[in-house]
């Protein structure tokens, strides 16, 4: 008899349990497919249809996530037309699916048995990223004017950008397996709005990002000028918006309709620029955090000083540091993977810039999305102005301390980005 009653509990539970979770499920959560962002092409093209990822105030980001990505092919023309809205648009579009992750706000007084289905219902959601549309930048996007078209120099300039996206996307399509695009708030908390020429900014530290921190403040009528803004103002003074600052809604408006962009570098070189200016330099931050612990594991009889001050980190054992699976502290945005910053797997970014074509990038993509012609991209380089900014012979002599198995470690370690960007092997010895 207790057998069968402690049976039939078990049953009323677990039908009791199913109801529930029936009743939990939300399709109004499930907002409708997408299309993907604009590409490189003057043409006007019909979309097709197919199938389908610093500072103090940054330390909340540098942990590592696992980053969903996918392929988005697409053809290019080089003729834009008169009466598009849009600019460079894509001959082959794709609907994607985007999921980002939300929050439901608390609501008001209610009876306690609707108060319950509501809490169990947001944790589900956070649990749950929601399908949005994918960011297609396909609205009021500026395009070259009449004149400029056959401007040979503007003619090559997009033909580096598609080449450039060419490579991305084969790249993202080899090696990236998910054909679902998910994107969290943690995919977009590096992107920065601008919302008057709505632009959006993917920031990769050592990259010439302070710089674009100033071309979008005098965008957005912050200052008259970029030689006004100190470089505190820009890191710190929070004047510019971040994406993930804002609700789904405005995340999926800012990805369909804004131009999207992000400058990289060489991996070696942006690595030893990071290297130089946190570690030979003064750094209340790196040296304590970064420091102490990186010559507490890799230095053979540090003194009480180093340990006390974490000061006086070489280059070899940072790498060290850098390729050890459990590391003694975490990832920084200022050596991580452009890959993983910016998401261009997940991201359809509009433009990509390279620092070392820095200046006709910039002032090409400020002619794009029509900016004053009076703002240029600085050149001025605002910390450690008196010394030698990182090129490719300085970032030699600093890999020149390691070991052949280091260097190759470490090509390996920003292989994807060497891939994805298009960059050299920086040393004839690696595979």
């Amino acid at each position: 008899m207790r057998l069968t009653c402690m049976f039939s509990f078990i049953l009323l539970f677990g039908a009791a349990g199913l109801v529930v979770f029936i009743h939990l499920q939300d399709p109004e959560e499930i907002v409708h497919q997408q299309t993907p962002g604009i590409k490189y092409n003057m043409g006007f093209q019909q979309p097709k249809k197919d199938c389908v990822f610093s500072n103090n105030q940054d330390r909340r980001l540098r942990k590592n996530t696992a980053d969903g990505v996918a392929t988005v092919k697409q053809s290019d023309s080089l003729h834009p037309s008169e009466n598009v809205p849009a600019k460079l648009q894509s001959a082959d579009r794709k609907q994607s699916s985007i999921m980002f992750a939300m929050k439901d706000q608390q609501k008001g007084e209610e009876i306690n048995s609707i108060r319950l289905h509501k809490r169990r219902r947001r944790f589900i959601i956070k649990k749950s990223p929601i399908l949005i549309s994918m960011n297609s930048s396909i609205l009021n996007l500026p395009t070259l004017k009449s004149e400029d078209r056959n401007n040979n120099k503007w003619k090559s300039l997009y033909q580096i950008q598609r080449e450039r996206k060419r490579v991305m996307r084969e790249t993202c399509s080899k090696y990236k397996s998910n054909n679902r695009r998910i994107i969290t708030p943690y995919h977009v908390s590096r992107i920065f709005v601008e919302d008057k020429y709505r632009v959006l900014y993917c920031e990769v530290p050592k990259a010439g990002c302070s710089n674009w921190k100033r071309v979008l403040m005098v965008l957005n009528g912050l200052a008259s000028s970029t030689k006004d803004i100190q470089h505190n103002t820009v890191h710190y003074g929070n004047y510019l918006k971040r994406l993930d600052g804002f609700d789904h809604k405005g995340i999926y408006h800012r990805l369909n309709t804004y131009t999207k962009m992000l400058f990289i570098r060489e991996p070696f070189e942006k690595l030893v620029s990071a290297f130089r200016d946190k570690f030979e330099h003064p750094n209340n931050y790196y040296h304590p955090v970064f420091g102490k612990a990186i010559i507490s594991r890799y230095r053979v009889n540090a003194t009480k000083e180093a340990l006390r001050t974490g000061s006086g980190v070489q280059f070899k054992e940072f790498i060290q540091y850098l390729l050890d699976v459990h590391r003694p502290v975490g990832m920084d945005i200022h050596w991580d993977h452009v890959n993983r910053l910016c998401s261009p797997c997940l991201i359809d970014y509009d433009f990509v810039g390279k620092f070392e074509s820095m200046e006709e990038d910039a002032n090409f993509f400020l002619h794009l999305i029509g900016a004053p012609q009076n703002l240029t991209f600085p050149k001025f380089k605002d910390r450690h102005s008196n010394e030698e900014r990182t090129t490719t012979k300085i970032t030699q002599q600093y890999f020149a301390q390691l070991s052949p198995s280091q260097r190759q470690r470490s090509y390996d370690f920003y292989y994807m980005d060497y891939l994805m960007f298009n960059y050299s092997k920086p040393f004839e010895d690696l595979y």
